[in-house]
């Protein structure tokens, strides 16, 4: 089925969704941009003091928080721990970079 055999109501709801999603979207990726920002200072910081890129303490704290939030907000806490964890992998990346310079 092509968009214009699809009933007029029907795109225009199709079309509110998407556009919500696509704002939805964009916030993700800013708010995503400011916590790497955060992310950075804490890195240099670490750096500065001699400090351990990874902190496994730390982080098991924030994927528990986060799997609790999940389960609140009605969304899967193991998808939830996938994506930390791979933010996290992100950060600890970057986290080595700023140290080896």
């Amino acid at each position: 089925m092509t968009n214009s055999e699809i009933d007029p109501s029907v795109q225009a709801e199709l079309d509110r969704l998407r556009d919500s999603i696509d704002n939805i979207d964009a916030a993700v990726v800013h708010m995503l941009a400011e916590r790497f920002k955060c992310t950075q200072q804490v890195g240099r910081l670490k750096a500065e003091h001699r400090l351990p890129p990874a902190d496994p303490a730390r982080e098991a704290q924030q994927i528990a928080r986060l799997r609790s939030l999940a389960e609140n907000a009605k969304l899967d806490p193991a998808f939830a721990e996938k994506l930390l964890n791979f933010i996290i992998a992100e950060v600890i990346r970057h986290h080595e970079t700023i140290a080896r310079s």
